[in-house]
């Protein structure tokens, strides 16, 4: 969709955010609620117009705070946190269906809305864009979104807008939730019993973005060649 190609340049710029991005530093503003302060966090990127949040690298980083393989630097941001991995593994799944299950109703009612043949990012085309796309590869679209930057966040929304099923958007938002919510902080938390793992923190973050924004890039890549072929042929035309 078109919508992929024109988020990559935001996402790409995720690890130049200011201080209050990075995941650490976040979790250090909630305190003794960080619990509830990521769970918000997590509830708005899935659904609530808000895509540019550090989901992945949050989620991991509370899997290294819960494991208490927290540097002594990030140990003292986060001494406070009292992070537990039960309620993660819990707690994250469920806010971010309730988030995908919000997204998907402000799309169904004031999706046609939202979206403008003139507007800079929410493009009526992408309604239509979207409805073919979901009829072509089906709702699983809505699990792999789980798993990219920003287009978990429109994704509900595009869906509910182009009339998907609820039945089976709930499923796959459902799936998708704890698969991605639960698996990355179950990640954060095994390998942070790898003392190289915490020392490497910072480039780590970078690495998720990268591997994040990979599917946006094939996409960006497949539409610029499928323009490139179809070129010559309006040429001779």
């Amino acid at each position: 969709m078109t919508v992929l190609t024109e988020a990559t340049s935001t996402v790409t710029n995720v690890a130049l955010m200011p201080g209050f991005m990075d995941p650490f530093n976040l979790i250090g503003y909630f305190g003794a609620f960080a619990f509830w302060g990521l769970l918000i966090v997590i509830f708005i990127e899935s659904g609530v117009l808000f895509p540019v949040l550090p989901g992945d690298s949050l989620l991991f980083v509370a899997g290294l705070i819960a494991a208490g393989s927290a540097s002594a630097e990030h140990a003292q941001q986060v001494e406070d946190s009292g992070l537990k991995l039960w309620a993660l593994v819990i707690g994250v799944p469920i806010a971010g269906i309730l988030g995908g299950q919000v997204g998907y109703w402000i799309g169904r009612y004031v999706g046609t809305s939202m979206f403008k043949p003139d507007a800079r990012f929410l493009k009526e085309k992408y309604l239509v864009e979207a409805h073919e796309f979901f009829e072509k590869r089906g709702p699983f679209t809505i699990f792999i979104a789980r798993f990219v930057p920003i287009v978990r966040t429109l994704a509900p929304i595009v869906a509910g807008a182009a009339q998907m099923k609820y039945a089976i958007f709930s499923l796959y938002n459902v799936v998708g939730a704890i698969v991605w919510g639960a698996g990355i902080v179950l990640l954060g938390y095994w390998l942070g019993s790898f003392e190289i793992i915490q020392k490497l923190i910072e480039p780590i973050f970078i690495l998720i973005v990268l591997v994040s924004i990979l599917p946006m890039v094939w996409e960006w890549y497949k539409r610029r060649k499928n323009s490139t072929d179809e070129a010559p042929v309006s040429d001779a035309v």
